[in-house]
């Protein structure tokens, strides 16, 4: 093979308790790239669409993922990129990871998949870091597994892979403002009152378990942040306001999508995740700000081959 076209897929990190460790993966929302083989050795951006993004390999991405793939496995051939973004960098909805994610995807493929779902993830870093200033894996990792993961550990890599209930849908609404990552990670505060952390491991804990078990109901009261919303809340305009519509028409809970401004709500079926749709329409239509709404089922495959 020497050409392969895939979708990447957008992704929800933090999972409102479960900041830097825990994600999921979208279905209906992400971008598109082909990757192809060529003789020359190296990584060259042919092409991106949607965005304005840079086009040289060590300051995108896609490339420095990419590059640290290709430095480890040493190929007798360089690969070509094309990129078509339809997530808007600063969304909140995995767009850097969504490119770090499915460049090293492609590439694996084209070698005969030599590298592992894990392997992928820690060269994925790479390039996340090119964006956020950190290497982390929420995002990414749920891009390249598919469903819910959780970072067990970052140094050693270790990715956990969540079962999803087949009924869960996740309700998205992104507000046309950006939220750079690094500074949303800027405005946390480095110690937490101890009261408060017993309460969002015990979420933690609590929400794994309703995942594993398909209680919805344990979902809803799992689903609290404590700790990181009360800060990044207030960079998202209406978020309070959106929340509450949400879960007055059935959302099993709302929060913040990594660091904003979209925010998502998970959903018991399709129908509830309409109603919900319905209802933060109403909220952001009475402001000033654009926004756009999707509703997707949990992508339980995440990157998929076109």
């Amino acid at each position: 093979m020497k050409e392969i076209k895939i979708f990447s897929p957008a992704t929800v990190a933090n999972v409102a308790c479960g900041f830097d460790v825990l994600g999921f993966c979208l279905d209906s929302i992400g971008d598109e790239m082909i990757i192809r083989k060529i003789s020359k050795k190296g990584i060259i951006i042919t092409k991106i669409e949607g965005y304005d993004l840079p086009y040289e390999a060590e300051l995108n991405v896609a490339g420095v993922s990419a590059l640290a793939l290709i430095e480890d496995a040493n190929p007798d051939c360089g690969f070509e990129i094309e990129i078509y973004k339809n997530i808007k960098p600063g969304s909140g909805i995995g767009s850097s990871a969504a490119s770090a994610a499915g460049s090293v995807f492609g590439i694996n493929e084209l070698l005969g998949r030599p590298y592992s779902n894990t392997d992928l993830t820690y060269f994925a870093m790479k390039g996340e870091a090119v964006a956020s200033k950190s290497e982390h894996a929420d995002n990414l990792a749920p891009a390249i597994f598919g469903g819910f993961t959780l970072v067990k550990s970052i140094s050693p890599l270790e990715i956990l892979e969540i079962p999803t209930p087949t009924e869960l849908y996740a309700t998205i609404i992104h507000p046309q403002i950006e939220i750079k990552t690094s500074e949303a990670r800027a405005i946390l505060p480095t110690e937490v009152a101890l009261q408060d952390a017993i309460t969002q491991w015990a979420n933690v804990g609590s929400l794994i378990h309703a995942l594993h078990t398909s209680d919805y109901g344990l979902l809803q009261r799992s689903l609290q942040d404590v700790i990181v919303e009360p800060y990044r809340s207030k960079l998202i305009p209406f978020f309070d306001d959106v929340k509450q519509a949400a879960l007055n028409a059935g959302a099993l809970g709302a929060a913040i999508s990594g660091s904003g401004p979209s925010i998502f709500m998970l959903c018991h079926g399709p129908e509830d995740a309409k109603k919900v749709e319905n209802a933060i329409q109403i909220v952001y239509a009475e402001t000033n700000i654009e926004f756009d709404t999707y509703i997707s089922k949990i992508n339980t495959a995440g990157i998929k081959i076109l």
